[in-house]
């Protein structure tokens, strides 16, 4: 398990105790992203959020390194977020990229360059850390009457599943005592297929037809279909006692299809429940829509039109292999998770304290 050795303190503001701010950065191989927020109870208010599709990974999957212009721009909303982070004074940040650096030759070089231009201090953290911060983001979305729980966080370069058990009720006595190394997830698979290398190895047809957008459901089954350490949860799924979550812009995307939504609505999608069947309708609607059509659609866009029925094929891939009819699509995740770890860590180091400091109080109200 990877350190949390990303933290910083910036120093272009004193951070200010009566409202601390924490930041959170999640450079992935296809979306560069920040949220900057204070504690608020057991979870935290957001101040500021920052998102550019930066496709980080382009190309990745053929040369096995960083393209040159796929740095800059990412460099470019690096510089940005750093800029955001210093003018909040944010109190602690941390910063993880994952599969595009984890993979490339250059990543190492990559971040040092981040470092260098922006003062960010990029962690490239593991496959089972990703996986484990992707369901402490999703833990609200959890339906805690069911048995068991898959997450799944489709990225651009890979995809973690998440198998939770919910049975003895470890989640609801945690509170927001939150250990991403200490959830109740019997099993992770970390597959190094996400949307963008998915449709870079199957490039599109004109039109998409049924047979290639089989063609990557099954490539995906083939990466997924091998691994049996969750084979125990089975029964539960098979059942009905499990439920999905969901979590990536792919899935989102084909959450306010479904919705008809004019123009994307987070507190409509977020938490929203599908069924296998609304998700096959909204691929199937997909597959008919050209890509400049695709692109018009509001919750879609430009920057993921050639994308989305990769993802789609990567959902529905998990779904044949583990059936079940509840999905529950999150707009939150790794940058969500990083944050509420962040939080419960500073909330448990300033309990002791806190009681010596009582303690003393009370000792000197006694003398």
């Amino acid at each position: 398990m990877s350190e949390a050795a990303a933290s910083q303190r910036p120093t272009a503001r004193p951070p200010r105790r009566d409202a601390l701010c924490y930041a959170a950065l999640d450079l992935g191989t296809n979306n560069c992203r920040l949220l900057i927020a204070t504690p608020a109870g057991r979870g935290f208010r957001i101040v500021e959020a920052f998102s550019r599709i930066v496709r980080l990974g382009q190309g990745l999957s053929q040369t096995g390194r960083l393209d040159e212009a796929a740095m800059q721009r990412t460099l470019a909303a690096l510089e940005i977020c750093a800029e955001k982070i210093a003018r909040r004074g944010a109190f602690t940040v941390r910063a993880v990229a994952t599969q595009a650096c984890r993979q490339a030759e250059n990543g190492g070089t990559f971040i040092a360059e981040v470092r260098r231009q922006t003062g960010l201090e990029l962690q490239i953290i593991t496959p089972q850390e990703e996986a484990q911060l992707s369901v402490v983001g999703c833990l609200n979305l959890i339906d805690h009457s069911a048995a068991a729980a898959l997450v799944v966080d489709v990225g651009g370069g890979s995809t973690e599943l998440s198998w939770v058990d919910l049975r003895d009720g470890t989640l609801r006595r945690q509170g927001d005592r939150i250990r991403p190394d200490r959830l109740p997830i019997k099993a992770w698979l970390s597959v190094p297929v996400g949307v963008v290398t998915l449709a870079e190895r199957f490039p599109e047809t004109t039109p998409a037809t049924e047979a290639w957008f089989r063609e990557m459901v099954e490539a995906m089954k083939a990466q997924i279909s091998a691994f049996h350490h969750a084979d125990h949860l089975r029964p539960i799924f098979a059942a009905g006692r499990g439920h999905l979550i969901g979590t990536s812009g792919a899935i989102t995307s084909l959450a306010g299809l479904h919705l008809g939504l004019k123009r994307y609505d987070r507190a409509r999608v977020d938490g929203l429940w599908l069924s296998q069947g609304d998700c096959a309708a909204a691929a199937g609607r997909l597959m008919q829509l050209e890509p400049g059509a695709r692109a018009a659609e509001p919750c879609i866009g430009p920057d993921r039109a050639d994308l989305v029925l990769a993802g789609a094929a990567i959902l529905q891939a998990v779904q044949e292999l583990w059936p079940c009819e509840r999905v529950r699509v999150a707009d939150r995740g790794l940058r969500e998770g990083i944050l509420l770890s962040l939080m419960s860590k500073e909330r448990q180091e300033r309990r002791p304290t806190q009681r010596r400091a009582d303690a003393r109080l009370a000792d000197a109200s006694h003398g």
